[in-house]
């Protein structure tokens, strides 16, 4: 019997397909549009991408600053999936995370000085979710109770968290005398344990990387993320809300004040951004510490399929082509670091601007090896 593809009611991707095989079909067709640029600027492929891996992967230091970058994306990334949760496009992180690392330092340089790790670590770890709800609270209200779309204001609150850094540096933080525009280094007690050191503190040897303690707060959020979106009453109205916020009403839930709420979630996972950089890495309020790891997180949930592993994954993924693409353009002769960023931008055009332009042929393609196979049994 012919099947005619018109006249069947195909039904939607499968999870297991939306979640593993669609973004890895997407993945393969970004690199192989990265490999037919690569050729025509007169680069060999397989080089590349060789010198990429071996560069993020093939050593112990390679891996360090591959997770460290995974682990900023990864606070972003769970930012923006949850947001998206509720149909909501959170590009605020950007702000959000300079509030949150704001947040961050003014704790560090206020209270690590006079009191211990023990203390001192877990206060700024929740200033700088503090922070980052914070500066979500306001486009989160706007949203919900006055109408206004929150890509405008997200985006505007950027600019606006982005001049309260510079104001708070060259006025108030930068120390006297200085021309550097960053605070006073946090004392020692401010500082998140490095990964290497805690591996020597055991016996294990791993060279220095920016690699730091923080990574395991990432997974900590990503399994909560999992259980308040997946397994709480919260979670299943913020869902019911983005299918469908006018049968969410119906149904009783505040959507207004799941929008505030979700807002809140989002920007203080952002906000952890000022944790792994600030406290981990850099030890002082610095004026581009989060070098545009906001809008990177948006690619990351995209690829992720909103969801917290997908997102770790993601992460990774972008953590490579961070640290790889650094060392292509150091390692490949002819290879410059902007064309570095022309492969992320394919890998986002595909990953997220076009990622459900296969999703149609895909589950028809799924759909028709179904209905083979039932027939030939």
């Amino acid at each position: 019997m012919k099947i005619v593809k018109s006249k069947l009611s195909i039904p939607p991707l499968p999870k297991w397909a939306d979640l593993i095989l669609l973004p890895a079909i997407n993945l393969a067709m970004a690199l192989g549009v990265s490999a037919i640029v690569l050729l025509v600027i007169g680069q060999q492929p397989l080089q590349v991408i060789s010198v990429m891996i071996d560069g993020a992967l093939g050593n112990p230091r390679g891996i360090g600053y591959t997770f460290y970058y995974a682990t900023t994306f990864i606070f972003t990334g769970l930012a923006v999936s949850v947001a998206f949760q509720g149909k909501l496009f959170n590009i605020g992180g950007e702000g959000q995370a300079v509030f949150g690392g704001v947040t961050t330092s003014l704790m560090a340089l206020l209270i690590a000085p006079h009191l211990p790790s023990v203390i001192t670590i877990p206060i700024i770890i929740i200033f700088a979710a503090i922070g980052g709800a914070l500066w979500a609270f306001i486009p989160g209200y706007l949203k919900a109770y006055r109408g206004s779309h929150e890509v405008i204001t997200t985006i505007m609150f950027n600019f606006i968290a982005s001049t309260i850094l510079v104001y708070l540096l060259v006025n108030q933080l930068k120390p006297p005398g200085t021309m550097a525009v960053q605070s006073e280094a946090f004392a020692l007690s401010a500082n998140i344990p490095k990964i290497h050191s805690l591996l020597e503190s055991i016996g294990i040897e791993w060279p220095s990387s920016p690699l730091n303690a923080s990574i395991f707060l990432a997974l900590a959020c990503s399994v909560l993320v999992y259980v308040i979106i997946w397994r709480s009453r919260f979670g299943y109205h913020l869902r019911a809300k983005g299918s469908s916020e006018g049968a969410a009403e119906y149904a009783g839930i505040n959507t207004k004040k799941i929008t505030v709420y979700a807002m809140m979630l989002s920007g203080s996972l952002a906000g952890l951004v000022g944790v792994n950089e600030l406290a981990g890495v850099q030890g002082r309020l610095t004026l581009d510490f989060v070098a545009g790891a906001g809008f990177t997180g948006i690619a990351v949930s995209l690829m992720g399929r909103n969801h917290p592993v997908g997102v770790i994954l993601a992460s990774i993924l972008f953590g490579i082509l961070f640290q790889g693409g650094a060392e292509v353009a150091f390692e490949v002769q002819g290879f410059t670091r902007n064309m570095v960023v022309a492969l992320q931008g394919f890998i986002v055009l595909f990953s997220g601007a076009m990622a459900f332009v296969l999703a149609p042929s895909l589950a028809w393609v799924l759909f028709t090896l179904k209905i083979t196979s039932i027939k030939a049994a």
